[in-house]
C-alpha cells in the first residue's frame, strides 16, 4: 500500500510505503495536488464508550461492544484502552471479562484494545474529586482484588487511576510498578506529601488534570499545585472546550511540555444527539447542544465527555494553544511511549497505524482514511 500527503510533522509531501503490517520506507515526494496531512493513528488511554454504547454496562452478546471500535476508526483513533470505572469489584469482573471476550471475538476490536484502563474504585471518597464515580463502591486499594482482576483480564489491564490518600496507596503503587501497570494519580483530594510520595513510588501520570476535583480548593496548598510542580509526573488533559479553559491549558502545556497527552474520556453519550439521559452509571445527566456532559443536578460536576480525539486536536488547532504536529503528537507519539518505551512510532519499521486527515473549512480535521496495522479500516 502507498500513501500520499502532507507530513503531520513539517508539512512537506511524502509518500508512505506499507508493507507487511508495517511502515517500509518514508520519501519526499513532489508537491502533492491534495491538501491531506498524513501521520500516526490517535491513540486514546480513555474510553468509557461512544455511540451509546458503554464499555460499564454488561450486554447479552459481547459483540455489541464493536460499535465503539467501528466509531473510533472513523474518528482517528486506531489504538484505545476501554476505560472501567468505579463500581462493585465482582461487576468490574464482569465487564472485564466482556472485554476480553470481545476481543477474542471480533478482530477489528482485538487490533485496536491494546489494553485496560481501571479508573477506580481506588479514588477519593470526597465530593468533587470523587465525579460521577458512584461513591458506594468507593474503597481503598487492594492489590489481591487487583491481582484477580489481572486473571479476569488476562494480563490486559495497563492503567489504574487511584488517589493516594489511602494509607496503603504507596505499597499498592510499587506492585503496580513491578506488574508493569502505569499509575496515574486521579481523582484526589491528596496531601502534598502523599502525592510526592505517590511519584516516587511510580506513578506517572495525573488522569484528566484540572478535573475531578472540588468546585472551589484553597489558593494553596492544594493538589493541583502539587501535580504540576513535580517534573517527573506527566498529565493527560480533555481539550474539548468545556473540561479545561483556554488559559488553564495553556499553563498546564507550559509546565508539562512533552509530558502532557490528550484523552477524549468519551461515554455512550459521545456521539448522541443533545438531551437528558439516563444512564446507569452517573444517573441523570445533560448533554447540552454545545456538547458539555454533565450531572443534570449539577453543572459544575461533568459526567465525563462527549468528544473524540480528532475534535480535541482541532480544539487545539483552532485556539492556537499548539501546532497541527504538536496537538498530533500529543494524541498519538506521546501515549503509546508513555505505555511502551522507545516503540517506533511514524518512522521506518513502526507498525502501520496511519490516519490521513484534511483541515474543513470549520477549521475542523476530517478524517479521510484510516489504517490499523497496514489494513484499511475506514475510508470516507
Amino acid at each position: 500500500m502507498k500513501l500520499q500527503g502532507r507530513s503531520f510533522q513539517n508539512n512537506s509531501p511524502i509518500e508512505v510505503n506499507i508493507f507487511d503490517a508495517r511502515i517500509e520506507s518514508i520519501i519526499p515526494v513532489a508537491q502533492h495536488a491534495q491538501d491531506f496531512f498524513i501521520g500516526p493513528g490517535f491513540t486514546d488511554i480513555q474510553v468509557n464508550g461512544y455511540g451509546g454504547v458503554d464499555y460499564n454496562e454488561l450486554h447479552a452478546e459481547p459483540i455489541k461492544l464493536s460499535a465503539i471500535t467501528q466509531f473510533l476508526y472513523k474518528a482517528g483513533v486506531t489504538t484505545h484502552y476501554p476505560t472501567i470505572i468505579t463500581n462493585s469489584a465482582e461487576q468490574i469482573s464482569k465487564l472485564i471479562r466482556q472485554v476480553v471476550a470481545l476481543r477474542k471475538t471480533d478482530e477489528l476490536s482485538r487490533w485496536s484494545i491494546d489494553g485496560l484502563h481501571i479508573e477506580g474504585p481506588f479514588i477519593s471518597p470526597a465530593d468533587g474529586p470523587r465525579g460521577a464515580h458512584p461513591k458506594e463502591f468507593v474503597c481503598a486499594p487492594d492489590w489481591n482484588l487487583m491481582q484477580q482482576w489481572q486473571d479476569d483480564a488476562e494480563g490486559l489491564i495497563s492503567i489504574i487511576t487511584l488517589s493516594p490518600e489511602w494509607e496503603n496507596a504507596n505499597s499498592f503503587i510499587e506492585q503496580c510498578v513491578k506488574n508493569n501497570i502505569l499509575v496515574s494519580i486521579g481523582h484526589t483530594q491528596a496531601t502534598h506529601r502523599q502525592l510526592l510520595d505517590a511519584v516516587s513510588a511510580g506513578a506517572k501520570l495525573s488522569t484528566h488534570l484540572g478535573n475531578g476535583m472540588h468546585p472551589v480548593i484553597p489558593r494553596f496548598p492544594n493538589y493541583l499545585w502539587s501535580q504540576l510542580a513535580d517534573d517527573r509526573l506527566g498529565a493527560s488533559i480533555i481539550a474539548d472546550g468545556f473540561h479545561l479553559p483556554v488559559e488553564v491549558i495553556q499553563v498546564f502545556k507550559r509546565v508539562k511540555n512533552e509530558k502532557m497527552i490528550l484523552v477524549s474520556d468519551s461515554v455512550s453519550l459521545a456521539g448522541m444527539p443533545p438531551g437528558d439521559y439516563d444512564l446507569h452509571i452517573g444517573g441523570q445527566v445533560t448533554l447540552t447542544k454545545e456538547g458539555k456532559l454533565h450531572l443534570r443536578n449539577n453543572p459544575s460536576i461533568f459526567a465525563g465527555s462527549s468528544a473524540n480525539l480528532k475534535e480535541c486536536v482541532s480544539f487545539l488547532v483552532k485556539n492556537n494553544l499548539a501546532t497541527l504536529s504538536e496537538a498530533w503528537e500529543m494524541a498519538s507519539v506521546r501515549p503509546q511511549r508513555l505505555l511502551h518505551l522507545d516503540i517506533p512510532v511514524f518512522e521506518n519499521g513502526a507498525v502501520a497505524d496511519l490516519i490521513i486527515l484534511k483541515r474543513a473549512e470549520n477549521g475542523q480535521m476530517e478524517v479521510i482514511k484510516t489504517i490499523k496495522e497496514g489494513k484499511q479500516v475506514y475510508s470516507v
